[in-house]
């Protein structure tokens, strides 16, 4: 009975870590997420349609 309690533990345990590996995955993608909106705000403003002028000195 002992032994089945501290497999109980051990499975509790392993549940517990991956719940917390899944929270860390979730808040990179949560990262990612906002450094994209910010390089695409910040980029936004600068983009235009035309051809690209050169400096050719």
């Amino acid at each position: 009975k002992e032994e089945a309690g501290i497999q109980l533990q051990a499975k509790e345990y392993d549940l517990m870590a991956a719940a917390a590996d899944l929270d860390d995955v979730e808040e990179v993608n949560v990262n990612c997420i906002l450094i994209a909106n910010l390089q695409q705000a910040s980029t936004s403003g600068t983009q235009s349609d035309s051809t690209p002028v050169y400096d050719i000195d």
